[in-house]
């Protein structure tokens, strides 16, 4: 069907297993919460997570400010 309007899903969080270099999704969604600063990131722009605490973050800076804060 040409032109057939769909309506855009609403944003839900999903369930992700961190793996290295890689990650699976257990539950679809459209983000996870950075878990430093509760910050949704877009799945298409996740970069940093940590394997041994399962957990993402929106960037660089708070990927090591919860390293610091594990040590």
């Amino acid at each position: 069907m040409m032109n057939r309007y769909e309506a855009p899903r609403p944003a839900s969080e999903a369930k992700i297993r961190y793996l290295d270099a890689d990650f699976q999704v257990l539950q679809p969604g459209s983000y996870v919460r950075c878990a430093v600063t509760g910050q949704p990131i877009p799945l298409d722009e996740l970069r940093y997570w940590s394997v041994e605490r399962q957990e993402a973050y929106v960037d660089a800076a708070a990927s090591l400010k919860r390293h610091l804060e594990t040590r």
